[in-house]
Formats: C-alpha cells, structure tokens, sequence
C-alpha cells in the first residue's frame, strides 16, 4: 500500500529515524506511532493558515500516526473519542485541526463514539485499516487481468463461534456474545442489527443496536470521517462495524442503561428515511420503518 498523503510542498515532517525504533507497531510497510501532536507532523505554519489558527490548532494530538515505512512520510493521522458538542470549544479546535491538516496535505481519521476508545480498540482499527487498504491496493493491481476479488469486509472463513461468514466482520464478537446473553436471558433477541447511511458532504454513520427488552434496544453510534483518505472499505459499512463493536463492549461490561424505547428507535429510523435525498446511494434501510 503506498501513502495517499502529499507532501510536494514540503509542510509534512517525515518521521525521525529513532521514533520509527518507537512504534507501537509494524504492519505491511507501515510503522504506527501513538499520541502525535499536529506539530509533530507538520513543520512551519502552511500557507493560508493564520498565527491564530496555527496557534490554536498547533495544541492538538492524534491519537495515533501512521508512517510509510520507507520514507517515514504520514499516511494518516487517527483519531477516536466522543464527538464533540455543537459549538463547543472542543468542535472549534476540531475544525482548526481539520484545516490546517488540509492545508498541510496530512489526510485524517476521525473515528466517533462516546463507548469506542484509543486505548481499547485503536490499534485493532489502525491494523484492519492498513490490512483492508493493502487488499483494496491488490485489486486494483489485479484488475483487468482476473476477476475481482470480494470485498475485504466479506472474505469468508471460519467465525469464533464455529461457523462460516465473514472473518472481517468486526462486530462478529459481538454478534457470538449476543446469542450467548440471549441464552442466559440477559437480552431479548440474540439479533445485533444494524444500518448504515453516508451523508452528502458530511460523515460516515452507522448504528447497530440489540433488544434487551422486547420494548426497549440498546443502540450505539459511531461517525467516520475519511479526510483525503480512503479506509480501503465503505466507511459508512464500517462505522456500523464499530457501532457493532460499541454493542459489545455495552454487553460485556453489563452497562445497559440508557435504552431506548423500541417504538421511539422505529421512529427515529423512519425519520433518517425521509432524510434519504442528503444521502450519498439514498436510504436502503426501509425494512426497519415499520415496527
């Protein structure tokens, strides 16, 4: 897989020799490096960028930075945490980020969810990102000389709990603990559903959700915000994906408050639908409109 970042006009740090003998790790010409900051990784304040803006957006970190390995060049800066509140301090920090990052040419990650956290899950999504990038990179080599491969996500083989499916769904996990909560009577239905939309101009979201109660779901968001990046699959796919993730670790710890009546969910799904022409391929989710 090669760096989609550019850095022709020479405002991206290349990675120094001793923090590549740092990395949190190694992975298909990719070395990773844990909380960067934006200064770190982009030298002298890029054109079109203003003192006030380099200087408040020159404070913020990425969770994690991945390197090519060969010219220590950024490939991607990463990010995982909440979203923040509308016209919050923390959402205008964001947003300097995000444009002195374009300015710079550092394509970025953002994952949101208030459940998913670096610590927990980053490196397991940094690795499928770089693994379904380096796959999506072989077919595209392969093209027009055999047929082309199925998608990452739908790569077939044998699942945790003994049967066939797809061995990069990363909500499997979750999907073999909602059965066993469902034996065990901790949960009403042992289905984690899901869906997902991209909005036009806008984020990737996914949802994915389970009956605790016949009348009442547990439900988690997660938003994912490719900029000049591709994460080598549908990132709209993909944050249901880690929405599905999210479920689990809900399940796992037992923290199941906070649910939400099943009607009032239906209708919110019915809400979404109407919203289908904001939506990049529409709504394909109209199954789920009636309770």
């Amino acid at each position: 897989m090669t760096s989609i970042g550019s850095d022709d006009r020479g405002w991206l740090r290349a990675m120094p020799a001793e923090a590549g003998r740092d990395a949190l790790l190694s992975r298909a010409g990719h070395r990773v490096l844990a909380a960067r900051r934006l200064t770190d990784l982009v030298q002298g304040r890029p054109p079109g960028v203003t003192g006030s803006q380099w200087t408040s957006a020159s404070r913020a970190s990425f969770d994690f930075v991945v390197h090519a390995a060969d010219t220590g060049r950024p490939v991607v800066a990463v990010q995982i945490g909440p979203v923040p509140s509308p016209g919050s301090a923390e959402q205008r920090v964001e947003r300097l980020t995000d444009a002195v990052s374009a300015a710079a040419g550092l394509p970025v990650l953002r994952i949101g969810s208030p459940t998913l956290s670096a610590t927990e899950h980053g490196r397991r999504l940094v690795e499928y990102v770089i693994d379904a990038r380096a796959y999506a990179a072989g077919g595209a080599t392969a093209a027009g000389t055999e047929p082309a491969p199925v998608g990452f996500r739908d790569i077939l083989g044998r699942l945790p709990d003994g049967r066939t499916g797809p061995v990069n769904d990363l909500g499997a996990l979750t999907r073999a603990a909602a059965v066993e909560a469902y034996v065990a009577g901790q949960v009403a239905d042992p289905i984690v559903r899901g869906l997902h939309v991209r909005w036009v101009d806008g984020p990737a979201q996914g949802w994915s959700w389970v009956q605790v109660r016949p009348d009442a779901c547990l439900i988690e968001q997660v938003s994912v915000t490719e900029h000049r990046f591709s994460c080598g699959i549908d990132a709209a796919r993909l944050a249901e994906d880690l929405a599905a993730v999210a479920v689990g670790e809900r399940l796992r710890e037992n923290t199941v408050a906070d649910l939400l009546p099943r009607a009032e969910w239906t209708a919110q799904i019915a809400a979404l639908s109407q919203r289908r022409h904001e939506l990049v391929g529409g709504f394909g989710f109209d199954h789920l409109c009636a309770d």
